[in-house]
């Protein structure tokens, strides 16, 4: 799945944009940014209602393409520039953390 079809799927809104048309092949779900760390392995996009900085870094950490804010929550400017700086793309959808990891397995996105 491209994050151009997550886009889609998600009805989200692009916040920093990139190479849409990369290859999401995993993703993860979680607001527990250790349990990513600890746990998660060859994960291309996170999903997660966290909103801070360590989010982005956090991504960047396990060579994450792309985050996705969950809930429709408002994204500080500075989570942005951080994630522009980089190359981490990020999206914004209203889903729930639930329907949108329900959605995006629908679509044909695993975990690991």
């Amino acid at each position: 799945m491209t994050v151009r079809e997550v886009i889609r799927i998600l009805d989200a809104e692009v916040l920093v944009s990139g190479d849409l048309d990369t290859e999401v092949k995993t993703a993860c779900g979680s607001d527990m940014m250790s349990d990513v760390l600890a746990f998660v392995k060859d994960q291309g996009m996170l999903l997660t209602g966290l909103c801070n900085p360590q989010v982005i870094r956090t991504a960047e950490m396990m060579d994450m393409h792309c985050v996705v804010f969950v809930r429709g929550k408002e994204i500080d400017p500075s989570i942005v520039e951080l994630a522009r700086s980089r190359d981490i793309i990020v999206l914004q959808t209203r889903h729930r953390m639930f329907s949108a990891c329900g959605l995006l397995y629908m679509g044909g996105l695993r975990g690991e």
